[in-house]
């Protein structure tokens, strides 16, 4: 799929969630604390869902999104432009991988790290992420996206608190017994996430956009 075709299916798909949240209001909302201007819609019945069905966002509420944000290149030790030279080494010292964890799932730790710190910077965190859309490229060798390695690295920042109990749940890594992740993150935004022919860096396997809304009574920063 070109990129000009994912960006149109991308904007498709978030008019799609924003109409599908106004169905239903009261079908088992659980909103994560603090949503304040975004209301999150799940399926009745479900404690721990990755994904929310629909946000319902407040009129008026202020609205950031995010450019297309890939891995940023700091491991010097692999060669230019590879996939693994995309590897946080601040998430994995010396670009080590422990057992079972993929390159996809590498860069999507990386991704979503940035995102966090750009979201931080302009006054908002990973809990106010209403809409996400996710592109995947194909790792060298494989013939498709790594949607496995994408979804653990997600759980990492999202999705990993049991909204009936509020404890925070366990997240793979590889395939390393479950551990704490690295973001206790209530929050399930609506998300697609598309495979793709290739991404606009040679080496990236994960490019990410993020829509995220200001609580109710805060906005921008001047």
């Amino acid at each position: 799929m070109t990129r000009p075709i994912a960006a149109a299916v991308a904007l498709m798909a978030a008019a799609l969630a924003l109409t599908a949240c106004s169905a239903d209001p009261d079908a088992a909302s659980k909103p994560p604390a603090d949503a304040g201007a975004a209301k999150t819609i799940l399926e009745p019945g479900q404690a721990n869902p990755m994904i929310a069905q629909g946000v319902a966002i407040t009129s008026g509420a202020a609205l950031y999104k995010t450019s297309g944000i890939g891995p940023a290149a700091g491991n010097k030790a692999a060669p230019e432009n590879s996939p693994e030279s995309f590897i946080d080494t601040e998430q994995f010292p010396g670009a080590k991988l422990p057992a079972g964890v993929t390159i996809t799932e590498a860069q999507g730790m990386a991704v979503l790290a940035q995102i966090k710190q750009n979201l931080e910077a302009q006054g908002l965190s990973v809990d106010n992420v209403t809409t996400m859309r996710v592109f995947l490229d194909n790792a060298p060798g494989s013939d498709r996206a790594d949607y496995a390695g994408w979804n653990r690295a997600y759980r990492q920042f999202f999705a990993n608190t049991n909204l009936d109990t509020g404890d925070t749940e366990l997240v793979p890594l590889g395939t390393a017994p479950p551990t704490a992740p690295l973001v206790r993150n209530a929050a399930r935004p609506t998300r697609f996430a598309l495979e793709v022919a290739g991404l606009p860096v040679p080496g990236w396997l994960v490019e990410v956009e993020v829509d995220a809304v200001y609580p109710a009574g805060k906005g921008p920063r001047s």
